[in-house]
């Protein structure tokens, strides 16, 4: 017996908002996806119970110790909503599992390019926190 695969159209919603910001920024539908299915970091978003996740813009190595470098974030807030038949391929960290099961539709809620380096668990900056509350 065959499962069907959920169309991607099944899989992810878009706010108003967030088509905004893709708009802005230039991102497309599959640059966010692939941030969401792949992050480099990921915490608790601002608004309840949502997720955001980052990947950098572009790397490159350091020469002296190898290191990746960037100079620019991307960052995707969404939401899990409804349930799926099948498990989404979305990396959900192990402290956020109790809250997200990873058998959820994905609502995207928005999108951001962060010019610069962020630091672990570091509060947004307060014009993007505006925008999204005023958003939601």
């Amino acid at each position: 017996m065959h499962r069907k695969e959920p169309r991607d159209t099944e899989l992810y919603t878009w706010t108003s908002h967030a088509k905004m910001k893709m708009r802005y920024y230039g991102f497309s539908e599959q640059r966010i996806k692939n941030v969401i299915r792949r992050p480099v970091r990921t915490q608790e978003g601002i608004a309840e119970r949502t997720v955001a996740v980052m990947q950098p813009q572009s790397t490159k190595r350091n020469k002296e110790t190898g290191a990746k470098e960037w100079k620019a974030e991307v960052w995707v807030m969404y939401q899990l909503k409804g349930e799926l038949q099948q498990i989404v391929d979305i990396d959900v960290p192990e402290k956020l599992r109790g809250i997200f099961a990873p058998k959820k539709k994905v609502k995207i809620i928005s999108a951001w390019r962060y010019p610069g380096v962020t630091t672990p668990g570091e509060d947004l900056p307060a014009h993007i926190a505006d925008e999204i509350a005023e958003a939601l």
